[in-house]
């Protein structure tokens, strides 16, 4: 199929926010007759990653979620209980599945324009963009951005943490999982590199995802994840005949640096448009939620630039005063999240994490942390 001189919609970067802007846009009947080229990398079809998140409901991808939960442990300091989550369910996508569905759907719609190759640049220039990718020149009215070219520069007293993980999905000769009963957290690692947790999501009662995670400045060495996993099956799990089936490894930013939304013409997702929770690392969830609006706001206004709330302010406060709190070492995450679980049902702490909260709740839910500490972290952070 030849290239068009010029696409209404250029979409750069082929991962989650990139695609799931497009299936966005291909369910919009306002927006049939808009163009859309998307430059990737290469066709990504490899199960490279999985998706966690919770949600009340059947979701935009609930066709190819692989597992659901409604219940799920969560293990701390001196505390363990099995949530009910109702009315949320805990799921999981697989990378594998995601990209073949995107890839699938899009070849199906007929209007989707894929070009493959690095992208080197983005620029406005006669009232659209330009993107520079391989060796040619692509134009379009707006460009839609996941790539996340470098790091930030980071303005003065910005904290900027790492999520760090490695899972592995294993397979046991013997039934030694509870299909219906994931780990959403266990803190009762070592936590001496900092904030340290591991989830499992079982898919049998003989095959499960287990994942090693932090909060901290900076990565460890592989071995060091490799043991921590290892040490996890035999000490909580009493595993230690298993076969390692796949394994993966991801890095996401928790920072409280602005990600610009937009440069002219020029709108960015993903990360890349700050749709990682600062707090927690969570992303997909907000991907989602982020780019149907900018599909709304295209539908109805023809731009797709979205105004930020109050409401995104306030929650922004509220991932700064956590991020202060581990940064500076205040007080262990492994505690903080404990309280957090014990002391609240989890619905309220979803709610919250998801940014959906009203003030009361909010002040309920903070009120059942320490006071004190807490109170200073969010007075420095509201003024610096």
């Amino acid at each position: 199929m030849p290239l068009k001189d010029r696409y209404d919609y250029i979409v750069t970067g082929g991962g989650c926010a990139g695609l799931s802007f497009i299936l966005h846009l291909l369910q919009a009947p306002s927006l049939a007759g808009k163009t859309i080229l998307l430059i990737e990398k290469e066709q990504n079809r490899t199960n490279d990653r999985t998706w966690c998140y919770w949600e009340k409901n059947s979701g935009f991808f609930e066709e190819i979620v692989f597992r659901k939960w409604d219940k799920a442990w969560f293990h701390g300091l001196g505390y363990g209980s099995l949530k009910n989550l109702g009315p949320y369910g805990y799921k999981m996508i697989r990378g594998i599945d995601f990209y073949n569905h995107c890839y699938d759907v899009i070849a199906r719609s007929g209007r989707v324009d894929v070009v493959h190759g690095a992208v080197k640049g983005i620029e406005n220039v006669d009232g659209g963009v330009q993107v520079n990718a391989g060796d040619e020149i692509f134009r379009g009215d707006f460009a839609f951005n996941s790539i996340l070219f470098e790091q930030p520069v980071l303005a003065d007293k910005t904290y900027y943490l790492l999520q760090h993980f490695k899972g592995w999905i294993i397979e046991t000769k013997e039934a030694v999982f509870d299909p219906a009963q994931p780990t959403l957290m266990d803190f009762r690692v070592a936590q001496d590199n900092g904030t340290t947790f591991v989830y499992v999501m079982p898919f049998s009662a003989n095959k499960a995802l287990v994942e090693f995670t932090l909060f901290t400045p900076s990565l460890l060495e592989q071995e060091a994840y490799d043991a921590g996993l290892r040490l996890y099956l035999k000490d909580y799990l009493n595993i230690t005949d298993y076969t390692l089936l796949e394994e993966e490894f991801g890095v996401i930013p928790m920072t409280d640096h602005v990600f610009s939304p937009s440069n002219g013409n020029i709108v960015h997702l993903g990360t890349a448009g700050g749709q990682t929770k600062p707090s927690s690392g969570y992303t997909f969830r907000f991907i989602q939620k982020h780019v149907a609006a900018v599909v709304d706001q295209l539908a109805v206004s023809g731009s797709p630039f979205l105004k930020k709330s109050v409401l995104q302010k306030r929650f922004m406060w509220y991932d700064r005063v956590l991020l202060h709190m581990l940064f500076h070492k205040k007080m262990p995450g492994a505690r903080i999240f404990t309280l957090l679980f014990s002391r609240n049902p989890i619905q309220r702490i979803f709610r919250f994490l998801d940014n959906e909260t009203k003030l009361v709740q909010e002040l309920i839910l903070l009120n059942t942390l320490p006071q004190w500490p807490f109170m200073k972290a969010g007075w420095k952070e509201l003024f610096k």
